[in-house]
């Protein structure tokens, strides 16, 4: 009896060289649904209530009939009890509009022996809730962003856009390459996504948060922006922490390399291991603080751990806070 795809998923994982997303080892979530915690803004039909009202399919209140107005939707029956004309008034039904947004920096493609690089994790989580909102009937978007933004597309629910999500992020399913080095600027590119996205969105940003330390202000300036502009954040840190966080070499010599600008150190880990693991736990504690204070989601996505797995586990926690 051959195995399932989750069964097989391990292996893939680990090993699967395709440069094309493997649709069937994307995430299973079952009843589980991606829903915003606040109203949001749009005007197409599903699940999500609008804070807007139309004539749609949900009765929502009664309001004087004004003269030249269409009959249509005016309440005959109240109009038999009453002798007076009143409209039904709706609620409109919108979808949720999710923009999700990948940091494609060089730095996301690093990855170690036993997982997958940042990027292809991203990558996977990403489809995987492309896949979700499909479901749901809910329109989505993609940003790219690196030392600029490289992409921005609406939110669409139709299958040919969902086509050319997956195209475009399967372009990214490369191998990392030094002489097409990428920088991280998230700064002015979650700026323009903030004045982009004209509804009012629920953004997801996939990204190793490995910008200039010295920017962290107008970082979470940025955030902020975001939120002034009425959309709802899940900030996923991607890291390898086990070697990123944790930095558990071995203690022998290496030579580390910068992948964004290809500057290199000679360095044995045992010499600097306490101070860096102390300076990055301080820089990454208080930005998961700045977004708490913000009201941005914000949650560790270690890529020693597999890319469902986190994203269950997500949804499962957020499900109870709505």
């Amino acid at each position: 009896m051959p195995n399932s795809p989750l069964t097989n998923l391990k292996i893939h994982y680990l090993s699967s060289m395709s440069e094309q997303i493997q649709r069937e080892y994307l995430a299973q979530f079952g009843s589980l649904e991606l829903l915003a915690k606040h109203v949001v803004e749009g005007f197409i039909t599903g699940m999500h209530k609008s804070p807007f009202h139309g004539f749609s399919v949900e009765f929502a209140e009664h309001r004087l009939y004004n003269t030249g107005e269409s009959t249509r939707h005016v309440d005959w029956k109240l109009y038999a009890r009453t002798e007076k004309l009143f409209t039904k008034k709706y609620e409109e039904e919108t979808n949720l509009r999710c923009q999700m947004v990948l940091d494609c920096s060089s730095s996301m493609l690093f990855q170690n022996k036993d997982a997958w690089s940042k990027m292809k994790f991203s990558i996977y989580a990403i489809a995987s809730l492309i896949e979700l909102l499909k479901k749901q009937r809910d329109a989505v978007g993609l940003s790219l962003f690196s030392d600029q933004l490289e992409l921005h597309t609406e939110t669409k629910s139709s299958t040919r856009h969902h086509r050319y999500l997956y195209s475009e992020l399967e372009k990214q399913l490369k191998p990392y390459d030094q002489k097409k080095i990428k920088s991280t600027s998230a700064i002015q590119a979650l700026h323009d996504i903030a004045e982009l996205s004209h509804k009012r969105s629920l953004v997801i940003i996939f990204s190793d948060m490995l910008d200039d330390p010295e920017n962290k202000d107008q970082l979470f300036e940025a955030l902020q922006h975001l939120k002034h502009n009425k959309h709802e954040v899940i900030l996923f840190h991607v890291v390898d922490k086990k070697n990123e966080l944790d930095f558990e070499l071995e203690n022998r010599p290496y030579t580390m390399v910068d992948m964004e600008t290809g500057e290199k150190m000679k360095l044995v880990p045992s010499e600097v291991k306490e101070h860096y693991i102390e300076q990055t736990h301080k820089y990454f504690k208080e930005v998961e603080q700045k977004c708490g204070a913000f009201g941005i989601d914000f949650k560790q996505a270690d890529t020693n751990e597999l890319f469902n797995d986190v994203l269950i586990q997500y949804l499962t926690k957020r499900k109870k806070m709505i």
